[in-house]
């Protein structure tokens, strides 16, 4: 009972908040240049109906309140290609790991959510609105401290998001890795290769362990093969990946095609 309970009020609530906006935006601006926090928050949803009832919510409770909290960037996602269980994926970007732990006390506070969200956090033991919840904590790289949202891309209906996580088979090459992306340059190939980031962030809570993350957009399929292509023979990434420094720093790589929802604001 009490784990229901739990997941109840924190599986929506792990992104939200209610404090005032004045607040959130000021600590958005005092952490302006400053790394960030990626919550990614992953929902198995149940089938029917109540799918419906879940992603209805993310759309007009679960986004609203995090807007009205000063998070305007919210991620909603299906999985297009890949394990679908999690079915529904959501990144939040936050000034802060202290805004990443407070976002279920301040969920909670938001009445206007609250009475939104009713069908989803009053949903009772016996007939509950999801299956299951997970959260990890991701901390964004120094060479690339905030996520971006593809912004030209945001009318194409079609476009998709790649989500690739690399495992690695102990902490000190894992911090190889990471390093291989910012001081590496690894970043700065893929966007000249039109590879469009959104976000790069190593794992501190929940997940594998030691890992990162990152996600780029695609205006579609076509243009992720094209753009992949471009970039396995790109010169300066050759010579990066012959490195012998970077060596055997990843031991598993998970690779995921996503799908925005209609809601979606990345």
């Amino acid at each position: 009972m009490k784990r229901r309970t739990f997941l109840s009020t924190a599986a929506g609530a792990s992104a939200l908040l209610a404090i005032k906006p004045t607040a959130v935006a000021a600590e958005a601006g005092a952490n302006s240049s400053s790394q960030q926090y990626f919550e990614l928050i992953k929902y198995r949803l149940l089938v029917g109906p109540k799918k419906k009832l879940f992603t209805d919510y993310v759309k007009n409770a679960l986004i609203p309140a995090l807007n009205r909290a000063g998070i305007a960037t919210v991620g909603a996602f299906t999985v297009k290609y890949g394990p679908n269980d999690p079915t529904l994926y959501l990144l939040l970007p936050h000034a802060s790991l202290e805004s990443v732990v407070s976002t279920p006390a301040r969920l909670l506070a938001d009445t206007e959510y609250l009475k939104a969200a009713a069908g989803v956090v009053d949903a009772p033991l016996s007939d509950p609105a999801y299956a299951g919840i997970e959260t990890i904590v991701l901390r964004a790289f120094t060479g690339m401290p905030r996520i971006e949202p593809p912004t030209a891309l945001l009318k194409h209906n079609a476009r998709i998001y790649e989500l690739r996580i690399y495992e690695s088979s102990s902490q000190k090459v894992g911090k190889k890795k990471v390093e291989m992306f910012n001081e590496g340059g690894e970043i700065e190939i893929f966007r000249r290769t039109g590879l469009l980031p959104v976000m790069f962030g190593e794992t501190v809570i929940g997940g594998p362990q030691p890992s990162l993350q990152y996600l780029l957009a695609f205006e579609n399929m076509d243009a992720r093969d094209k753009c992949w292509a471009v970039f396995g023979k790109d010169p300066a990434w050759v010579k990066l990946r012959a490195d012998p420094q970077y060596a055997d720093t990843v031991s598993n790589i998970t690779d995921l095609i996503l799908s925005p929802l209609p809601c979606s604001q990345i």
